[in-house]
């Protein structure tokens, strides 16, 4: 039976003012403490809910990963039952015959061991392995090659404010040259330290042409700003037309600069120093005559390196080398070595040496000197107070006047070019990189990179960056053949191989056809 509140109110000491006030409080924590526990509740859940889908996640990862073990068991079941070795799974590219596997495979072989070289790599690996595989033909390499080189060129390049442009000229025969643009980024090089390598650089062009003025070189670099900024900074190997070309890129950008190679300019001032000096010049025709004297004889081993027709100041260290062991061999009469020979063949043929010892001594003096810059260069780059650190490198220990000069030179160049530097800039000073790609190149070519530019110049993009899985399939999934094509039809036309070859095959029609009649007749 319920009691009204109105007769039990009386039984309480507190008036019924405190009493409906301590009745609230007592609803209102109530009411919190629902509020807190369902709270609690729902979060419960979440968490719930969420350790459930994990669990169902890391299920069918066990599930797949059952599968992958259940095959690779399979697989190696059928290996051991059939003793032969399995390649990789490597699906073909569209309605290609081959996978990027073996694409990036036969292109890595091919910027190593060459063409025909690598397609025997892979027959010879593969008849080892006792692998049924076929083998792709050179001539297919060649195009795969091409491909990845134009997909190269197509790939988009961010534009930025640090860019620094390597540009040169590469000729072979005839009037034809080809200019290769590389760019690398300020806040991209390597740690100081650390010289540039062709993972480091970015292809920006490779164009031929027969006539490289100031004119076409700045319409080129005005090309190159637009697509990808006007640079802080072009290095070039001081020829005039790559030097001067460059200038109408301050009309975009005030604060561009033009910087010269460092070796070629150091090459340019031993030039200056040793190169008109008449010693030098009767050395070097010494030199050639030894070359052929001794060759067939029992001197044969030798023979003085074959100096370099050009740049041959960039090149002296072999010659210089060669000449200081020359003299040392001359001079030790106990040395085992000397049983190889006869004493009147090695003072016919290398007693002469004797003359030059001074001027050797001075002329190695020199190449140190060079080599010592060209190593703090490449490695260091060019930076402010450069100029101090060269100093240091190159003038301890010369002791003659002609060295001295030249480190002088040396120092004072680079003196003025860090002037133009940012505070904490550096920047590249050395094309030996770009050098480098031009050797991958004819390494590439072999036998042919004196015959003149080919359609193979498309496949010069590439040879500076290892071929991958991906890369390789986005090449030929992006550029056809016919894209290769067209590149060769735009850039190169009528090649001197195939000028050779329509002469060659013009002419032979002709004196068949005049053989036929004399025949006849």
């Amino acid at each position: 039976m319920s009691t009204s509140w109105t007769t039990k109110w009386s039984d309480f000491k507190s008036p019924l003012r405190v009493v409906v006030q301590f009745l609230l409080r007592s609803r209102e924590k109530k009411a919190n403490k629902c509020r807190e526990l369902k709270q609690k509740l729902d979060q419960a859940q979440r968490l719930l809910t969420q350790r459930e889908r994990e669990l169902e996640q890391q299920g069918e990862e066990i599930r797949e990963l059952q599968q992958q073990v259940e095959c690779l068991e399979d697989e190696e079941r059928i290996r051991d039952q059939a003793g032969t070795p399995f390649l990789p799974d490597d699906p073909p590219i569209g309605t290609h015959g081959y996978g990027p596997r073996m694409v990036s495979l036969a292109v890595n072989l091919a910027r190593t061991v060459g063409l025909r070289g690598s397609q025997r790599s892979l027959e010879i690996v593969f008849d080892w392995l006792g692998v049924e595989q076929a083998v792709p033909h050179f001539t297919t390499i060649r195009i795969w090659l091409q491909r990845v080189g134009v997909a190269t060129l197509k790939e988009p390049l961010e534009q930025a404010k640090d860019w620094i442009w390597m540009a040169d000229h590469s000729n072979q025969i005839g009037r034809e040259k080809v200019l290769v643009v590389l760019g690398v980024r300020a806040s991209q090089l390597p740690p100081s330290g650390t010289a540039l390598k062709h993972k480091d650089v970015r292809l920006l062009t490779v164009r031929p042409g027969t006539m490289w003025k100031r004119e076409d070189m700045a319409a080129v670099y005005t090309e190159l700003a637009e697509q990808y900024g006007p640079p802080r900074a072009v290095l070039s190997d001081g020829a005039v037309e790559l030097r001067d070309g460059a200038k109408c890129l301050k009309n975009q950008r005030s604060d561009t600069i033009v910087l010269q190679d460092f070796k070629h300019k150091a090459a340019c001032f031993f030039k200056a120093l040793v190169g008109k000096d008449k010693r030098f010049a009767e050395f070097h025709t010494r030199l050639g005559r030894t070359r052929s004297v001794i060759q067939q004889s029992c001197l044969a081993h030798l023979t003085p390196p074959t100096p370099k027709s050009k740049a041959r100041f960039m090149n002296l260290a072999a010659v210089l080398q060669w000449a200081t062991n020359m003299l040392w061999l001359l001079e030790h009469p106990e040395a085992k070595t000397r049983k190889f020979v006869s004493v009147e063949w090695l003072e016919e043929g290398l007693g002469w040496l004797r003359s030059f010892t001074e001027d050797l001594t001075v002329w190695r003096e020199c190449q140190a000197v060079l080599e010592q810059g060209v190593k703090l260069i490449n490695e260091q780059g060019l930076f402010r107070g450069a100029a101090k650190q060269l100093r240091v490198a190159v003038n301890p220990g010369l002791t003659h006047a002609t060295s001295r000069q030249l480190a002088d030179r040396l120092i004072n160049f680079v003196a003025d070019a860090e002037r133009h530097l940012k505070r904490k800039e550096r920047l590249p000073m050395s094309t030996e990189i770009l050098e480098s790609s031009f050797g991958l190149y004819k390494q590439l070519e072999r036998q042919h990179s004196k015959g003149g530019f080919t359609s193979l110049l498309p496949a010069f993009g590439a040879l500076l960056n290892k071929a991958t899985k991906e890369s390789a399939e986005h090449a030929l999934s992006t550029v056809s053949v016919n894209d290769v094509k067209q590149w060769v039809r735009e850039n190169l036309g009528h090649t001197l191989t195939a000028k050779r070859s329509a002469t060659y095959k013009e002419s032979k029609h002709t004196n068949q056809g005049a053989t036929k009649l004399t025949a006849a007749a």
